[in-house]
């Protein structure tokens, strides 16, 4: 059984009201999944709970780089840089699907943030602490060079430009991948769990009482240890346990818009200054360009933040004054998001001053929460909690005491070998059936080696129309391995088409949402609810307040 399969739920829920654990998560973000798969691999008992699908908040919201820092250097946080640049080597060799090498421009302007001698010094540090392999090793080009590389930059702003290394991701499919491999390690871990209240034995904490979101029903879960990493909730959790100290979360606010690639054509990735002394990042992904972020303070709804008209007119004002010809406008964005960074609240700072360093915060219960860090750190963030939880696992129940090995294992999806040619295996199967290479591409990066078993359905069809029947291949893999119930998700978490393919979706909500129905046994009121929701999303993501 894949306890992770949609048509598995109810036995997964028994699995986690009938028995006890070692540990429970609360979360199934980037910081919860990297400490389920941390302390199942070190024979820890371990279950997860996710109030909404994995990764729906924070962790598909972000730039989606695995970056190294190099602002976080400007602000003299060397060991940030130094452990996140590790870390980013480990994930590109454990992940190679999905973490893939980016070459980005940082061009040098008049009056910037960055001068010539002074970034040439900062990314000969940058290289070292990061660990950057030597054929991306910074790059320094004169005034000609720069425009060459991007002839759209703004030509009169221009002293010169640096090429930096970066890695792309896909923040929430990586998200998933880790906690499929908790799961296929022993892990058991459930979404549309949702925490209602803690339950405490001799004022300590011993479980959690939880709403099955998709049934309306309750369920409790025990467990010995329990790790609170909720990401913008995790203030919520503490209040209920009462353990909210003058430590506590500063919220802010990261908005990104999304064009077509057609419309805003850069060569390659760019990280620029912007007018009040911030930068921003220009990514092209597939057919599009994503520009972003903002950072203000945010202290309105949580779980579906709104981008206002105030951030694009902040990120257009950005991208327009470094690539001037291209006048971009309201009217050009096809999609956005906008994520909530739970950082941790330094009095006197503004949001961009603020420290991206995490922090574990212990109560008098036993709670312990963890909160602040980067999607790039995850996996240290994850060990520095395991060890701290299999300490008191092995003072109090006698658990042997091991060490983090996750810098060793290959996760979900992984195991592709190179990825230009494992692409190019997949085009060749998928090529006669009508698909372009940036369906392969797609395929590859979103799934990895599992690529082959969505190719092996999909080709087993008849190919009527192409983009439908991958869906619907894409569909069935994610029903059987990866916890879909609500169609939005689908189209979100999953597969990112809302963000990245928008314009694919109107012909899929029928054909996926009736499939969806078939294989969860839907009653027609929960189809068209569902299919509404991806109507309404399909809205807001160009619908700005």
């Amino acid at each position: 059984m894949n306890p992770l399969s949609s048509l598995n739920r109810p036995a997964l829920i028994q699995d986690l009201s009938s028995q006890e654990f070692d540990l429970l998560i609360i979360g199934g973000g980037i910081t919860g999944a990297g400490i389920a798969l941390d302390a199942t691999l070190r024979g820890i008992k371990t279950a997860l709970v996710e109030m909404q699908d994995f990764a729906a908040g924070t962790s598909s919201k972000s730039t989606k780089l695995i970056h190294g820092g190099l602002r976080y250097l400007k602000q003299g946080e060397v060991r940030l840089v130094r452990e996140v640049g590790k870390e980013r080597a480990i994930l590109y060799r454990n992940a190679p699907h999905m973490v893939i090498p980016e070459s980005m421009l940082l061009p040098l302007v008049k009056g910037g943030s960055f001068g010539k001698y002074g970034t040439w010094a900062g990314l000969a540090l940058y290289d070292r602490l990061a660990s950057v392999k030597p054929g991306e090793k910074r790059r320094m080009l004169n005034r000609q060079q720069t425009i060459e590389c991007e002839p759209l930059l703004n030509k009169d702003l221009l002293n010169g430009g640096c090429i930096y290394s970066e890695y792309r991701t896909n923040d929430a499919r990586l998200t998933l991948e880790v906690i499929k491999t908790a799961s296929d390690n022993g892990a058991r871990a459930a979404n549309y769990l949702k925490v209602e209240s803690l339950s405490y034995v001799e004022e300590k904490v011993i479980g959690v009482s939880c709403r099955d979101l998709l049934t309306d029903t309750l369920i409790n879960i025990k467990a010995t240890k329990i790790v609170n990493a909720s990401g913008p909730w995790v203030d919520d959790l503490r209040r209920k346990d009462n353990s909210l100290t003058n430590q506590r979360l500063h919220h802010t606010k990261g908005v990104h818009i999304v064009v077509s690639h057609e419309r805003f054509p850069v060569n390659q990735s760019a990280y620029f200054d912007v007018f009040d002394k911030r930068m921003v990042f220009v990514i092209p992904r597939g057919k599009t360009t994503y520009i972003g972020t903002t950072d203000t303070d945010f202290d309105k709804d949580l779980v579906s933040p709104e981008v206002t008209k105030k951030d694009v007119a902040y990120l257009l004002k950005a991208a327009n004054t470094m690539f001037p010809t291209v006048e971009l406008s309201q009217s050009d964005i096809i999609s956005s998001w906008a994520g909530i960074r739970p950082l941790i609240h330094q009095e006197g700072k503004s949001a961009s001053e603020i420290s991206r360093k995490d922090e574990i915060f212990y109560s008098d219960s036993g709670l312990i929460s963890i909160a602040g860090g980067k999607l790039t750190g995850f996996r240290k963030m994850a060990q520095r909690v395991v060890d701290l939880v299999i300490k008191e696992l092995h003072n109090e129940i006698g658990l042997p005491l091991k060490s983090c090995i996750t810098s060793e294992i290959q996760i979900s999806g992984g195991g592709i070998g190179n990825l230009e040619s494992y692409t190019h295996d997949i085009f060749k199967r998928i090529q006669p059936h009508g698909f372009e290479i940036y369906d392969a591409e797609r395929l590859v990066r979103t799934y990895g080696d599992q690529s082959q078993e969505i190719v092996n359905k999909l080709i087993e069809r008849h190919i009527s129309n192409p983009q439908t029947e991958l869906a619907l291949a894409e569909l069935d893999f994610i029903i059987n391995n990866e916890s879909l119930y609500h169609l939005l998700d689908f189209f979100t978490q999953k597969t990112a088409r809302l963000w990245f393919n928008k314009n694919t979706i109107p012909n899929l909500i029928e054909p996926v949402g009736s499939r969806m129905q078939e294989l969860l046994g839907w009653e027609q009121v929960q189809l068209t609810e569902e299919q509404q929701s991806v109507h309404q999303a399909l809205k807001s993501v160009v619908n700005f307040q």
